[in-house]
C-alpha cells in the first residue's frame, strides 16, 4: 500500500509539473515562455517557430520583422479565445513571412467591427490546418502587391458581420495582395459580408467548400472586388435562404477595375439553392466586360450562368 502511496504522489506532481510547464516553446532554442507576445519578442526580429501546448489562451501577439511560424503541438488543439492586440487581432503579422498552423482563433470583436483571428498587415502569409469561428473575421489582410498568401485546409465558420457604420466584416478578405491561393478549406456559417473578398491581382481558388445553408444576412460567395486573372476550379457552393445580397454566387470588379480579368478561368465547380432559398440568382456576374473562360459548371435550378453588369 505504501507504494501505491508513494506512486500517486509521484504521479500527481509529475502531472502539476507539466501543467506548470510554459505553453509557448521556440523551437530553435528551446525556451519556453507562459506569454505568447514573451515568445515573440525573444525571437528579436530573427527567424523561429513557436510551438504551442494544447489548450486555450487569452493571449495576442505582434511581429514586426522577421519570419514567424505559430504552430500547435497537436491539431486543433490549441485554441485562442478573446485575444486581441492593437484593437485588431490576435495575431498582427508585419514581419518578412509567417505560418500559421494547427491553431484555432474564436470569438474575436473589436469597436470598429474589424475583429480577427490574423491581421496580415505586410509580408507573406501561409495558413494551414486553422480553424476560424465565431468572431467579425477570419482573416484580414493590407496590401503588399508583392506579397503572397496561402490558405489550405482550413475551416472559416461563423464569421462575418454588417452590424457596424464603417461597414461589412467577411469571413476571409484580403486586400491589394500579389497573390491568393485558397485550396481545400470550408466556408460556413457566414453571419454577415461575403464568405470570401479580394483585391488581389492574381487567385487560385481551387476544392473548396462554400456551405450557406445556415448563413444569416450573407452576400457574395466570392467578390474579387477589383477584378483578378486566375483561377477558381472545383468548388462546391450553396446559397442559403437567408442571403442579404443574393444576386450572385461569384462577382468580378464590383468596386474597382484595378486588376485585368481577361483569362480568368472558371471551371468544374458546382453551385446550388439550398432548400428554402426561393430567389434566381446568376452563378457569375461580370462588372468588368473582359474575357473570360467560363465553362465546365454545374448549377442548380434558379441559378443563371453568367451576367454582364
Amino acid at each position: 500500500m505504501k507504494s501505491v502511496a508513494v506512486f500517486a504522489v509521484l504521479l500527481s506532481a509529475t502531472a502539476a509539473h507539466a501543467q506548470q510547464s510554459p505553453p509557448f516553446v521556440v523551437q530553435e532554442t528551446g525556451k519556453g515562455f507562459y506569454r505568447l507576445d514573451d515568445a515573440v519578442k525573444s525571437v528579436n526580429g530573427g527567424d523561429a517557430t513557436i510551438v504551442i501546448a494544447p489548450g486555450t489562451y487569452h493571449d495576442c501577439a505582434k511581429v514586426d520583422t522577421g519570419r514567424v511560424a505559430f504552430r500547435a503541438r497537436t491539431s486543433g488543439t490549441a485554441i485562442f479565445d478573446g485575444g486581441i492586440c492593437d484593437g485588431k487581432a490576435t495575431l498582427v503579422l508585419s514581419g518578412t513571412d509567417a505560418m500559421v498552423d494547427g491553431l484555432v482563433f474564436q470569438n474575436l470583436r473589436v469597436p470598429d467591427g474589424n475583429g480577427a483571428g490574423i491581421r496580415l498587415q505586410h509580408g507573406n502569409l501561409t495558413v494551414m490546418n486553422a480553424t476560424f469561428r465565431n468572431s467579425e473575421e477570419g482573416i484580414l489582410t493590407g496590401e503588399d502587391p508583392n506579397g503572397e498568401i496561402r490558405v489550405d485546409r482550413s475551416t472559416f465558420s461563423g464569421l462575418g458581420s454588417c452590424a457596424v457604420a464603417s461597414g461589412c466584416a467577411h469571413s476571409l478578405y484580403v486586400g491589394h495582395y500579389g497573390k491568393l491561393f485558397v485550396t481545400r478549406s470550408r466556408f460556413e456559417k457566414g453571419r454577415g459580408g461575403h464568405y470570401l473578398k479580394t483585391r488581389s491581382a492574381v487567385v487560385s481558388i481551387t476544392d473548396n467548400s462554400f456551405d450557406d445553408a445556415q448563413g444569416h444576412g450573407t452576400n457574395y460567395t466570392m467578390d474579387l472586388c477589383a477584378g483578378a486573372t486566375g483561377l477558381i476550379a472545383r468548388n462546391v457552393m450553396s446559397g442559403g435562404p437567408d442571403r442579404e445580397n443574393h444576386s450572385a454566387f461569384i462577382v468580378i470588379g464590383a468596386e474597382q477595375r484595378d486588376n485585368p480579368s481577361a483569362g480568368l478561368t472558371i471551371t468544374g465547380n458546382t453551385a446550388t439553392l439550398t432548400p428554402g432559398a426561393d430567389y434566381s440568382t446568376a452563378f457569375v456576374a461580370d462588372f468588368t466586360h473582359e474575357p473570360m473562360k467560363i465553362s465546365g459548371n454545374t448549377l442548380g435550378k434558379g441559378i443563371r450562368p453568367f451576367e454582364s453588369r
